[in-house]
């Protein structure tokens, strides 16, 4: 096996649930292949470096080996190698929003029943 598409690849490689989202993911230019815009179809070969961003997440990887199959995690991992550089971008933005969710303020209670009708028409009253 010399080439596997990319939509397969990376279903198999375990970014996406189905090939459907990842198909919906390369269309939307969140998927590059060796720093270019791709299409599903385009076939990916060994050695080739993948750009990836699902949600807030970066992913940067080197192709390893091929696989049209979606087999174990253990397998899939086995299938890419990712950059230094990626991993360390990712923890890092992993820090930061955790930071940010600890420094924003929790409410110490649920609001009540009365208290959620207050909300409510507090937000009708100033929206009109």
């Amino acid at each position: 096996m010399e080439s596997v598409r990319i939509d397969s690849w990376l279903w198999a490689a375990r970014f996406f649930k189905t090939r459907t989202l990842a198909k919906t993911a390369i269309e939307g230019g969140k998927v590059h292949i060796d720093g270019s815009r791709t299409k599903p179809s385009k076939a990916v070969q060994p050695g080739q470096t993948v750009t990836i961003t699902k949600g807030t997440e970066h992913f940067e990887v080197i192709v390893r080996d091929l696989s049209s199959k979606r087999g174990p995690a253990k397998v899939a991992q086995t299938l890419y190698e990712e950059t230094s550089e990626s991993v360390a971008k990712r923890e890092m933005n992993s820090e930061q929003r955790k930071l940010a969710r600890a420094a924003a303020a929790a409410p110490d209670h649920k609001p009540s029943k009365k208290e959620r009708r207050d909300i409510q028409r507090f937000r009708r009253d100033n929206l009109e």
